[in-house]
């Protein structure tokens, strides 16, 4: 189809890193790139790693108390309105419990499965100007990518997770094939990139102007990484406050 074309354009604001992007659409080497700037300032989203969690599966049980306490202490530092990302529902429904266990003045809610439309927009309506309080959601889903909180509808994220698709049978076929095909890289283009992609999507809701400002906590270790954080968007790393301009 490429080359059946006289020209043809892509565009995404989540292209990164090019050549997991130019090896699954199977673009020509010649393939011209330009990387866009940011049209916002560094210093409007505050990014901190919460390097201390881990979200790998066999910790799970041992992380809910920690985001518990990562997120009551950024809200009471900061009240307003945030969201948080899980992996999944059970994380979710977890750390949810516990919060409003824990922290019942802090007001929370929750995605919840198979919602249907009116749910959805409830959900989206308590992000309120003047309200306060966290919603609960899942990574991937409808209130990761596609919705417009602006200003103070919406002033963080905390994502307890990188994203990773489950490994499973079908995942595993398919990170043998990449190995096979693409030279060894079947982790990264199997469940590592597509993972810190829906990452950089959920993150993406917290600035959505030039007047916002907010912060976004992402909560596991190994987001400290060279490798995980060189595929994070450069903009964020490059703000006054961070330690050596990286993540803290």
């Amino acid at each position: 189809r490429l080359a059946a074309a006289q020209a043809v354009v892509l565009f995404s604001a989540t292209l990164n890193p090019r050549e997991w992007h130019a090896d699954l659409l199977g673009l020509p080497p010649d393939t011209a790139w330009l990387d866009v700037p940011s049209p916002f300032a560094p210093q409007q989203l505050q990014v901190r790693v919460a390097s201390r969690i881990s979200t790998r599966w066999a910790d799970r049980a041992r992380s809910v108390a920690p985001i518990v306490d990562t997120i009551a202490g950024q809200f009471a530092a900061r009240p307003g309105l945030y969201l948080a990302f899980f992996s999944s529902y059970d994380y979710l429904d977890q750390v949810h419990a516990r919060l409003q266990t824990q922290h019942p003045d802090l007001p929370c809610w929750a995605q919840q499965r198979q919602m249907p439309e009116a749910a959805r927009e409830a959900f989206l309506a308590r992000f309120a100007p003047g309200a306060q309080g966290v919603g609960f959601a899942v990574l991937g889903g409808p209130f990761a990518e596609g919705i417009d909180l602006p200003g103070e509808r919406l002033i963080g994220a905390f994502i307890a997770t990188l994203g990773l698709p489950p490994v499973n049978p079908v995942n595993e076929q398919v990170r043998a094939h990449m190995d096979a095909v693409f030279a060894g890289r079947g982790y990264d283009y199997t469940y590592l990139y597509p993972g810190l992609q829906k990452v950089v999507q959920a993150a993406g809701r917290v600035i959505r102007s030039p007047a916002d400002e907010g912060v976004l906590v992402l909560m596991d270790d190994r987001f400290a990484r060279p490798e995980v954080r060189a595929l994070l968007p450069a903009w964020w790393a490059a703000g006054e406050g961070l330690q050596g301009g990286k993540l803290k």
